[in-house]
């Protein structure tokens, strides 16, 4: 439907969002990004829904304010890479590179040189993990792509292509392991059967831990941003 802005909160931007599923209104602040999303039910006039969202301004400003604030990545930034922390330097190469827990980076791109190294890095160990992962559960991708996904960590379609996000590369590295076996396991079953979970973990059988990790930690991954406005 578009966007809102309310008079007690004319600072925040309100995605407003029409569901014929929907059976009331309601109210969600993303813990990814800080997006708020207010949800209208098919035969609710928008002027109720503003008058909901009004009444719970004071709510939305206050989880708004508590959520953590964005790290826009640059050098003399600390950057978590494979979960270790990495402090971004300035160097003397058009690209960066990683070495005893430091990124040098040009000092007028640093942002972007660092997310390329990043995205390699993760390509690199999601492809080793996925390969071996696919030959443990005697089924093969056919292939695999990276995204800055907001709502998932990785995918798999029913065509056998893998997809994950390339942000799994600062978290441990059992966690993307983990997010790998996930998604090959599904190339045997695309539910969340137990027979799914069966396959997860034969082949990643620690994967509760770096599970509820990404439970607990894995929206902090989103707060390094490479961009202004990211």
């Amino acid at each position: 439907m578009g966007y809102m802005r309310l008079d007690s909160a004319p600072d925040i931007s309100i995605n407003v969002r029409r569901s014929a599923r929907a059976r009331r209104l309601s109210l969600r602040v993303s813990n990814l990004d800080g997006r708020v999303t207010l949800t209208v039910p098919a035969g609710t006039s928008l002027r109720t829904a503003r008058d909901f969202a009004e009444k719970k301004a004071d709510w939305i400003a206050s989880v708004v304010e508590g959520r953590p604030c964005p790290i826009l990545v640059d050098v003399g930034v600390e950057i978590p890479v494979e979960g270790e922390s990495h402090m971004v330097v300035a160097g003397t190469e058009s690209t960066a590179t990683l070495a005893d827990g430091r990124i040098a980076a040009p000092a007028d791109s640093a942002a972007l040189a660092v997310m390329a190294l990043l995205k390699e890095l993760a390509r690199e160990r999601l492809a080793i993990a996925a390969k071996r992962h696919s030959r443990a559960v005697g089924r093969e991708f056919r292939r695999l792509t990276l995204k800055d996904t907001r709502s998932r960590w990785g995918s798999c379609s029913a065509e056998g292509n893998l997809m994950f996000s390339w942000r799994l590369i600062l978290a441990p590295p059992s966690v993307l392991d983990y997010v790998a076996a996930h998604e090959v396991a599904h190339l045997r079953h695309m539910d969340h059967s137990r027979a799914f979970w069966n396959v997860v973990r034969n082949v990643c059988p620690e994967y509760q831990s770096p599970r509820n990790w990404l439970r607990r930690e894995g929206a902090d991954l989103h707060r390094y941003r490479f961009r202004p406005g990211d």
